[in-house]
């Protein structure tokens, strides 16, 4: 009970930061004051602000949540984007302060819930209306900050994942492939809301190129088999013959009669009637040609997550003394990091030129690796404007003369 004292004395201390800093909407003001009693009285299970505006980008939702890190209580927020979640905790005057930024600028709608009593806000026609409503819950919240990870691919009853030494014979994953089967996960999440957004087809084609030694290309085959209980024809494509017979002898092994491994470059093998090719790790180029086939065969969804970078960071070292940015590319590391994100933000554009809206984010933390960004195009429903064509062409040719790009790689290809 000591704590709980100490949080109601924090949560009647005058003059709250949010209150003197935003002077929000009275309405958002009085959510933000049921949100600090609800935790002061430990009744506080969960706040949720939905219902995104234009300004939100791709944030979908955001949920807020009492937890203990540490011994001292803080609110988690979980922000939903499109292809990831993100999670940041605060105290609770600060996390007040957020909400009513959000709220004022992103969000037009929230739900609170606690055992005390449940409110909601809605803006309606630039309006706050606030309600106050029976509780929903009746079980105090869980302010455990350790709770088991809920993983989309368990390691139990998986022997695909014994045969690539990912786990032991009884299922736990052993401790030198922890990095490695978070990235497996990590991989399925981003992939899992992907496929989820595709139009509905009876078998989903997909081509794994550079699949390697088929950590992801099996994680994925048995998800959207044993999960998505959809029916998929798979086919990771690698170029070292000895992974090939490696992977094919685990899938049949496994029982995986959708998938199977084809030896060959990526540059030459045909992806036509591909609904969705990958690229994981593609050196340098290969990441273009990967992509160049997706575009030519129409595929509903292209991933790669890209490396090496070479090309682009070549002809970037033409660059002399007098141009603008010299005094940060004379340096190989900074040379060679703006070669990556010029090359991989041109192979976006270049994807959106060919109808593709493209996404490029952060795969995973670059603790785990440092080839961590991954692109992704969704084949767009209506074919750009003209005027938008015209726009991106303009853009592509601006970023080639001031970096001394000739030619693009992936621009060659799709011409």
């Amino acid at each position: 009970m000591v704590f709980l004292s100490s949080l109601r004395i924090l949560a009647l201390a005058p003059a709250w930061g949010y209150e003197q800093r935003m002077n929000p909407d009275p309405a958002i003001a009085e959510l933000c004051d049921a949100l600090l009693d609800g935790v002061a009285r430990g009744s506080l299970v969960k706040l949720t602000l939905s219902k995104p505006t234009p300004t939100a980008g791709d944030i979908k939702t955001i949920d807020i949540r009492p937890i203990m890190v540490k011994r001292e209580l803080k609110l988690s927020f979980t922000t939903h984007h499109h292809t990831r979640d993100v999670v940041k905790n605060y105290a609770p005057h600060d996390a007040a302060e957020l909400i009513a930024s959000q709220l004022t600028e992103h969000f037009a709608s929230a739900q609170m819930s606690a055992t005390s009593g449940d409110v909601k806000l809605v803006r309606r026609d630039g309006k706050w209306q606030l309600s106050r409503h029976a509780a929903s819950a009746s079980a105090p919240p869980e302010l455990s900050h350790d709770r088991a990870k809920q993983r989309l691919i368990s390691s139990e009853g998986k022997p695909y994942l014994y045969a690539l030494g990912i786990a032991d014979a009884k299922g736990a994953v052993l401790k030198t492939a922890q990095d490695k089967f978070r990235q497996i996960n990590k991989y399925i999440e981003i992939l899992d809301g992907l496929l989820r957004e595709l139009p509905k087809r009876e078998t989903i084609r997909i081509i794994d190129m550079g699949a390697g030694k088929g950590y992801l290309t099996f994680a994925l085959y048995d998800y959207i088999t044993n999960t998505l209980r959809q029916r998929v024809e798979m086919v990771g494509v690698e170029f070292r013959a000895d992974l090939v017979a490696k992977c094919n002898g685990i899938a049949n092994a496994a029982g995986f009669t959708g998938l199977s491994f084809a030896q060959g470059a990526i540059d030459a093998y045909d992806c036509m009637g591909a609904d969705v090719v990958i690229a994981l790790h593609a050196c340098d180029t290969a990441t273009d040609d990967a992509i160049a086939k997706a575009v030519k065969a129409n595929a509903a969804l292209i991933v790669v997550a890209p490396c090496c970078h070479k090309q682009i960071r070549r002809a970037m070292g033409t660059i002399d003394a007098a141009h603008p940015l010299h005094f940060m590319l004379q340096h190989g590391t900074y040379m060679e990091r703006m070669g990556e994100m010029v090359t991989d933000a041109m192979r976006a554009q270049l994807m959106e030129l060919h109808n593709y809206r493209s996404k490029l984010f952060e795969f995973i933390s670059d603790a785990h690796t440092p080839k961590n960004v991954m692109i992704v195009g969704v084949k767009a429903a209506a074919p750009l404007s003209e005027k938008a064509k015209a726009a991106l062409q303009t853009s592509i040719d601006a970023s080639k003369t001031q970096f001394g790009i000739a030619q693009h790689q992936l621009e060659r290809l799709l011409k």
